[in-house]
Parts: C-alpha cells; structure tokens; sequence
C-alpha cells in the first residue's frame, strides 16, 4: 500500500510527503517521522498507523487536536481522500495514488472560487507558513 500526505498549502498548491513506515509519527520533535516546525503542532502530535488491514490515526494528546474532515478525532479510520488538518496545516490522505494530486489541486481552487463572493480565498495564517514549509520540507521527500 502506497501511502502519501498530501498538503494542501494556502495558495491551492500540494506537496506530497510519503508515509515512510507502519507507524508514521506526526510532530515538531526531531524524533518524529513526518517533522512539522510549526508551533500549532505539538511535539508528537498523532499517528497514522495499519490496524489489522485498516489504516487509522490516532491523537497523541496534542493541544489542538487533530481533526478529520472537521471532526476532532481521538482515534479513528482514515480513508483515501479524506482531510486531515493537524495544527493550521490541511493534508488530504492518498492511498495508492487516490486521489491524485491533480484533482485535490482542482477541488482545492473550485473550494477558493466558491468562497470568493463570501469571504477571503485564503484563511490568513500568514504568508511564512507556506515559505516556512517550503524551506523546512525541501530536504525532506516529495
């Protein structure tokens, strides 16, 4: 099984980042699997791990919580396409290549269109995020 996170940034870009191990670790510490700098992420944050056959995530007591598709979750199934948003950041689970990132690009502007006569395209987190993401993830994988 073929597993990526796919971060959906502000600006409706994505970034793959590959899942590299059963049990992937979400977090600021150096330690973590998946190293994410940014203060809104706890130090081990959540885990996405395989569960006889099913693939779950689990919240590891972080401060805001991890939620799926905008339900905070304490453990629970993940499935392709679903959203997961740890800290501000918005990841859309792909398995085996579903969704590809194409089409979560294209949902992605159609959501930012739809929004544009009611309120700002871009939730403002500020523009460093994207380039702090940028900066830190260049030397991980794609």
């Amino acid at each position: 099984m073929n597993l990526k996170l796919i971060l959906v940034k502000n600006s409706g870009q994505t970034r793959a980042f590959s899942l590299p191990s059963i049990v992937t670790t979400i977090g600021r510490k150096h330690c973590c699997d998946l190293r994410v700098p940014l203060m809104a992420v706890s130090r081990k944050h959540c885990q996405i791990y395989h569960d006889n056959g099913t693939l779950k995530i689990r919240d590891l007591g972080s401060r805001n919580g991890t939620i799926i598709n905008g339900n905070k979750i304490e453990d629970a199934q993940v499935q392709a396409g679903d959203i997961i948003e740890i800290g501000t950041l918005k990841f859309v689970m792909q398995i085996d290549d579903f969704p590809d990132e194409e089409s979560i690009q294209i949902e992605q502007e159609g959501k930012r269109l739809a929004k544009k006569t009611k309120e700002p395209a871009v939730a403002s987190s500020g523009g460093e995020v994207d380039e702090d993401l940028d900066n830190f993830f260049s030397s991980q994988n794609s």
